[in-house]
């Protein structure tokens, strides 16, 4: 996590209520919001507007005023609409604790309705699966599309494009484990150079051709769609292009708090982005053979090296903004049950926030490798980017209905006034990105899908498992009264018994009195739970309560944004309720073989991948940071 997120995780209250921090606070919020929010989304100009007028010629021909006007009130009217509107406005104030994103509006809905929804657990996890999508095809689009600037500034640079692309990424990727803590401090202000060059070189041009002004009138873009009949949808699909990184607004809500977002968009990044749109627009009309890259071809030619190393710099952060946001995402997801375990290495001593995913890391980078070798360019790749953020805002557009109707309190008739146009917007774009199936869109939908499939594979195959134990455990209560009036031998110390139904004795403990006939002083049995909020307040994290002279049960809750730390938690409950020394406490663990069975819940194939995961996800003992030297693991087999 950034040093501006830091900043902003600690003042968000303030920040979010109206009370606002000292000046200097908040420009450091908004600023860095503009690298770290809008880094994707600021990307977009260097090939949004080319492939829509692209789309738009195979109607026309060539390059006109109407194709140019229609396309330019397209994007504009999409930046008013999608991104200033239903996120800036609408779905910044749809905050989980402070949090935002995919997941978390999907825990918020889940507990608006006092229940888990399966249709809203659907719909969290096709959501935060489609993001994955994204989340490869934002750094190979991205920054292919900064380095082919190389190819304005001299054609010999053609053959480089492709090699120094794949030099970047791979550099990208390998610098992740390392922290990106130091580096993210400066992508604000280098996103708000790029953001300057965007306005400066825009407006410069706007006088090429001050017709495109006209643009900001919506019958522009009416028009232009009523007149262009299947090719006003793929153009449609095209300027999708401009808002993607739009989901990022509200999923970097909890780092930054909504007014520094908001005056961000509003001040300097909205404004950045309809001026450089509005120059390439009066550009193509002055000269249409720049059509090639209107972006580039705006720049001076002493100005186009420096603009390449901005764009190219600038696609890094947009990149990087993306691989935090998944780490980030698949911790949520570990947290919420919706996948395995798996390895979380903190990057930073002072802040937790910081972490690297390896599994998540190269199979991320893998995928983006194979994107750039596949396609070839950004314009081969603008055919698969869209389809993924268009099904992403659907998703979330549905899940704030039942939000703002359940949790907000809303009457439903105006929840729908509200949201229905603009989820009958969302549809359009997804409808129109969907055309691009063929081409390449198919790649994030097949990669969603695969990522569904887990996600709800390990979500039944927990449940599944959960009941199929529960059956052959004995209660809780009736072990320790039973041991209470026939009591085995003690040994000194301490016993931890994690187990994830606090009701039932767990497997470990009866293992450990069927071979080794002992009990320890003191037995805890240790249940962590995952909250649907981001934070569990300190107050309510523990629940505490003796069974008996010898056994104590404790339930621990941790929020989805935190990484449960079972030691360090144990040492926070005060000395006067109990006193923990880890070197005279033993954690037990069971270890359970799954073997699957064609007569329970889920096909043969699915409780065989259920068990392949289950068997690759990362041991309990490190994921919940247990001393190694103090674990005990006890197996046993289950079939589900």
């Amino acid at each position: 996590m950034s040093t501006v997120q830091e900043q902003g995780e600690a003042s968000y209250e303030a920040a979010n209520h109206g009370q606002g921090p000292r000046p200097p606070g908040f420009l450091i919020l908004a600023v860095g919001s503009v690298g770290v929010v809008y880094g994707d989304i600021g990307t977009s100009p260097l090939y949004a507007l080319r492939e829509a007028v692209l789309a738009g010629m195979r109607h026309d021909g060539a390059i006109s005023e109407a194709l140019v006007h229609g396309v330019l009130s397209l994007i504009i009217w999409a930046l008013i609409l999608v991104v200033t509107v239903k996120y800036v406005l609408i779905l910044l104030n749809a905050d989980n604790k402070g949090e935002g994103g995919t997941l978390s509006l999907m825990a918020l809905a889940q507990r608006a309705f006092g229940k888990s929804v399966t249709w809203i657990a659907v719909l969290g996890m096709i959501g935060a699966a489609l993001f994955y999508g994204d989340a490869i095809i934002t750094p190979a689009i991205s920054v292919l599309s900064a380095v082919e600037g190389l190819k304005i500034v001299t054609p010999a640079f053609e053959s480089y494009v492709l090699p120094l692309t794949l030099v970047i990424i791979v550099g990208l990727f390998l610098v992740q484990s390392q922290g990106t803590g130091r580096v993210a401090a400066f992508f604000g202000p280098i996103t708000l150079v790029w953001f300057a060059a965007l306005a400066g070189v825009g407006l410069y041009h706007i006088f090429d051709n001050p017709s495109v002004l006209m643009a900001f009138n919506p019958v522009k873009a009416v028009h232009f769609l009523a007149n262009h009949g299947f090719i006003g949808l793929v153009v449609l699909g095209a300027v999708f292009l401009a808002v993607t990184g739009a989901e990022a607004l509200y999923a970097d809500l909890g780092h930054f708090g909504k007014r520094p977002i908001q005056a961000a968009w509003l001040v300097i990044v909205l404004p950045a982005l309809v001026l450089n749109y509005l120059g390439q627009g009066a550009l193509l009309l002055a000269d249409p053979s720049t059509i090639d890259n209107p972006f580039f071809r705006m720049v001076p030619e002493w100005g186009l090296v420096p603009m390449v190393v901005l764009a190219t710099a600038a696609t890094i952060i947009a990149s990087q903004a993306v691989i935090t946001g998944a780490y980030s995402l698949t911790q949520q997801a570990i947290q919420l049950g919706l996948l395995p375990r798996m390895e979380i290495r903190f990057t930073s001593e002072q802040h937790a926030g910081q972490t690297y995913l390896p599994q998540v890391n190269w199979l991320l980078l893998a995928g983006v490798i194979i994107l750039v070798l596949s396609f070839k360019s950004s314009g081969a790749l603008a055919h698969a980017y869209g389809i993924a953020v268009t099904g992403t805002m659907v998703v979330t557009a549905m899940m704030a209905v039942a939000v703002m109707w359940k949790d907000w309190k809303w009457p439903l008739w105006l929840v729908l006034a509200v949201m229905l146009p603009l989820l009958a917007l969302d549809v359009v774009f997804f409808g129109a990105n969907a055309l691009k199936i063929l081409e390449g869109g198919w790649m994030p939908l097949a990669l969603g899908a695969a990522i569904f499939l887990l996600m709800w594979t390990w979500r039944e195959g927990s449940r599944l498992l959960a009941e199929k134990t529960r059956l052959s455990e004995v209660p809780l209560k009736d072990l320790v009264a039973s041991l209470a009036k026939r009591p085995p031998e003690t040994v000194p110390g301490t016993a931890v018994f994690l187990t994830s139904d606090s009701e039932s004795a767990p497997t470990a403990l009866l293992h450990s009195l069927k071979h080794y006939k002992v009990l320890h002083d003191r037995n805890v049995i240790l249940t962590v739970k995952g909250a649907t909020v981001p934070v569990v307040e300190e107050s309510r994290r523990l629940k505490i309560e003796q069974l008996s002279e010898r056994f104590w049960r404790i339930e621990a809750s941790f929020g989805f944004m935190e990484n449960p730390n079972v030691p360090a938690m144990l040492l926070s409950i005060p000395k006067s309720e109990m006193s923990f020394s880890m070197m005279d406490t033993s954690f037990f663990l069971s270890r359970r073989s799954v073997r699957a069975s064609k007569y329970q819940g889920m096909p043969v194939w699915q409780d065989k991948l259920f068990i392949m995961m289950a068997r690759n996800a990362n041991d309990a003992s490190s994921y919940f940071r247990l001393p190694p030297g103090r674990v005990i693991e006890v197996g046993s087999q289950v079939t589900v």
